[in-house]
């Protein structure tokens, strides 16, 4: 089995996958992770998106969120090629972090005991999209890794997720970080009497409840005292990372006229985000429609004929819509971005072979 080329991805080292939710973005992502392994490249495949449903495309299993290997036999890999899938666990991502970074054995117990970091590390959609970072730097820093794709979380989630460093950056350059952390005395002489107030209002509503959470919140800030500079600096890494020119963004859609919309809207998200968008993949294209000729020429009794020719006309209907969406789609793609599409494989991909099938059916969408 020959990979498709339709990419040209040369030597790059990123690939993220983004779009709309239920076009076939995780899919069309393990397609092209497989495709390009077995065009001979070392790839890892990581899924953000919370339904485990690479992972199953893939025939591994889905409650294990640590690195799998991928079976090649059979598809015409070469020797020396290799595909690995991950789900990411952001809670196990965020404890190895603080295991690997914490400046003592002491602050890595009282990180990991505190309550607030108990609650923050599985709660809160914001550290998922930095762990998720993280974890794309630890792929990113394995030179035996020749190319990793990323399938990104759906809908806006995406962009949220993409502009995790600049936020990450924003949240630790900022005065409530430094407001928490600081002692009595630092407060007298660094802040305003509003910031002051902001902890006796906190303080009075510990005293009220038992909750203890100015306590709890300072420990737990004070804890990372000395790790701030690390994060800061992954997440300026991460985030020149997804600019960098070596990374290919694909912008995945369907036909549909909402998708369609959806998809010019990334396309402007993703401009005020200063990201390059390498190619739009339009999924499961319908495939190209027989003549009517072709049914009346048939040796076929008169009853079939005539479901076939109604058939006929419901799918040209389809392909109307289709024709009239895509032409909307390239008047808002940017002259740079090359418009690809996926022709519809008429079947769920259930199997290695199958996703090997829809990369290899991936063509350039004429003008």
């Amino acid at each position: 089995m020959k990979p498709a080329q339709t990419l040209e991805l040369g030597d790059r080292r990123l690939l993220i996958c983004l779009g709309p939710g239920g076009v076939g973005k995780t899919t069309l992502s393990a397609a092209l992770a497989l495709n390009a392994a077995i065009g001979g490249r070392t790839v890892d495949v990581m899924t953000v998106d919370p339904a485990p449903r690479l992972l199953d495309a893939l025939g591994l299993t889905a409650g294990d969120s640590s690195i799998q290997t991928v079976a090649l036999a059979g598809l015409g890999a070469p020797r020396g090629s290799r595909l690995r899938a991950l789900k990411l666990d952001p809670k196990a991502t965020f404890d190895l972090l603080i295991e690997r970074h914490a400046p003592s054995a002491a602050a890595r117990d009282a990180i990991l005991a505190n309550r607030i970091y108990r609650n923050l590390s599985t709660a809160l959609a914001g550290v998922a999209d930095y762990m998720a970072m993280e974890q794309l730097l630890e792929l990113h820093r394995d030179t035996s890794t020749g190319l990793i794709v990323l399938d990104t979380p759906p809908a806006r989630e995406a962009i949220d997720f993409l502009d995790a460093p600049r936020r990450m950056l924003e949240l630790l350059g900022s005065r409530a970080v430094t407001l928490l952390s600081a002692g009595r005395s630092a407060l007298r002489s660094r802040f305003s009497i509003l910031d002051v107030a902001a902890r006796a209002v906190l303080s009075a509503f510990d005293r009220l409840t038992g909750l203890h959470l100015l306590g709890d919140v300072q420990a737990f800030v004070g804890s990372f005292d000395g790790m701030y500079a690390g994060f800061a600096d992954r997440a300026a890494q991460a985030q020149a990372l997804i600019r960098d020119d070596q990374t290919f963004v694909v912008l995945v859609t369907t036909a549909e006229t909402e998708r369609i919309d959806q998809a010019i809207e990334f396309i402007e998200a993703l401009t005020q985000l200063g990201l390059k968008l390498g190619a739009v993949a339009v999924n499961r294209l319908t495939a190209p429609l027989p003549n009517e000729a072709a049914i009346a020429g048939a040796g076929l009794p008169a009853a079939l004929k005539r479901k076939l020719k109604r058939n006929l006309d419901d799918f040209s209907a389809l392909q109307q819509r289709e024709t009239s969406a895509l032409a909307r789609l390239r008047k808002n793609v940017p002259a740079s971005t090359r418009l690809i599409a996926a022709p519809d494989l008429g079947r769920e991909p259930r199997t290695l072979a199958d996703l090997a099938e829809i990369a290899s059916a991936l063509y350039e969408l004429s003008a």
